[in-house]
């Protein structure tokens, strides 16, 4: 089985720059912005407390504007949420994985929700069997708890699921819960040695899911 990270990995963010520019702020700020929302939930997360992504977005989006934004221009924002395609290598990759027999499942920092109607909008959705939402256990990945929860759902042992993302930080919580890893460079180019490294490297999502379906089972 392989479990898809979802923001990034499968959802592109790029649409959002044009949302940034409506409310006043500069579109190469939404990377920054992404990464202060999972910096942030993280935060919460090691502090023992928990809130929902649409939440912790928003809030850090009215830090990164200073304080200069009213409701409206949030909510306008965090409604992109709504539209955003697939990444272009998503759909291949599933498919590939899906010709191979292997069951494809979604763990997500976003909301079951989000995730949910973000696969159905793009097609994905007749590739993925479950949608996992770390809001079930309260928790931002990559605590090792997070991905146990992914295992209890599926009903696999952490030997049969691989973490596929664009995220080393995430491939390291997946490897350091038992988890195989596959993680494609097309984000961050380069797998911080920080990391424990992925057992999966690729180009992109279609190389890695590729790598992943010739390995023995």
């Amino acid at each position: 089985m392989v479990a898809f990270d979802v923001v990034e990995t499968l959802m592109s963010l790029e649409p959002l720059r044009g949302r940034f520019a409506e409310v006043g702020l500069a579109p190469e700020l939404v990377p920054r912005w992404f990464d202060r929302t999972l910096r942030d939930g993280m935060a919460l997360t090691l502090a023992g407390d928990y809130a929902a992504f649409p939440e912790v977005g928003a809030s850090a989006l009215r830090t990164l504007a200073g304080g200069s934004l009213d409701e409206d221009a949030v909510a306008h924002v965090m409604r992109g949420f709504a539209a955003l395609p697939a990444q272009p290598d998503a759909e291949p990759a599933m498919r590939v994985l899906s010709e191979a027999g292997i069951a494809v499942v979604c763990l997500s920092n976003g909301t079951a929700e989000t995730t949910t109607g973000f696969l159905d909008r793009t097609g994905l959705s007749r590739h993925v069997e479950q949608v996992i939402s770390v809001a079930d256990v309260r928790s931002w990945k990559p605590p090792r708890r997070v991905y146990e929860y992914a295992l209890e759902l599926t009903g696999c042992s952490a030997g049969e699921v691989f973490l596929v993302a664009v995220h080393a930080f995430d491939c390291h919580g997946a490897k350091r819960a038992g988890l195989g890893a596959g993680w494609a460079g097309r984000l961050e180019g380069h797998y911080a040695e920080v990391f424990t490294p992925a057992d999966v490297v690729g180009r992109d999502l279609v190389e890695v899911a590729s790598r992943i379906a010739a390995l023995p089972r």
